[in-house]
């Protein structure tokens, strides 16, 4: 009878191979990081974030459902993009991974906001840039304008997830 172990030496000899493309060229050295992680969905919680349908959502409402006879337990979720406030919805088995994206808040002091809405903020190391925008026809946006427009010192939340950034509030700075 002839052997066909899965461990046979052409087996692990053509696993070992590793082929190297010395033209591969990087644009981001971010060590690896990844944008979102894997978390059993039971252990998610309201509040929290987690991706659906791809976005980025906060999670407004979560149900979990008794198994069945034949079933598992499900999870219902019902999340907001946080970027597009768009309603998103989801149920998946409570011992099946989601992805949650990592989500950073970051606080930044408003230098100067340009006529077409970009906003020029620093942030606590004394870094500038001018790269986000506010939309004018909303709320916050119309808010941080009139401050600046008064002379007021204040500072910018913005949060960012999955190569994505939005100015989700403000606040005054208190002088001493």
């Amino acid at each position: 009878m002839k052997n066909k172990n899965k461990g046979s030496r052409a087996h692990k000899e053509a696993a070992a191979t590793i082929v190297i493309n010395d033209e591969e060229e990087f644009e981001h050295g971010d060590a690896g990081a990844s944008s979102t992680y894997p978390e059993q969905c039971s252990s998610l919680r309201k509040g929290g974030h987690v991706l659906l349908k791809n976005r980025p959502c906060k999670i407004v409402e979560m149900s979990t459902s008794a198994p069945g006879k034949h079933g598992h337990a499900k999870v219902h979720l019902i999340g907001l993009d946080l970027f597009t406030g768009k309603k998103y919805e989801d149920i998946c088995p409570a011992h099946h991974n989601m992805d949650v994206p990592n989500v950073k808040r970051l606080e930044y002091q408003i230098v100067n906001v340009s006529r077409d809405g970009y906003l020029t903020i620093m942030d606590d190391k004394g870094q500038l840039r001018s790269d986000i925008k506010v939309e004018e026809d909303d709320d916050l946006g119309k808010e941080i304008k009139v401050k600046f427009e008064k002379d007021e010192d204040f500072m910018v939340s913005v949060i960012s997830a999955m190569d994505e950034e939005k100015v989700i509030a403000m606040k005054a700075i208190k002088q001493p």
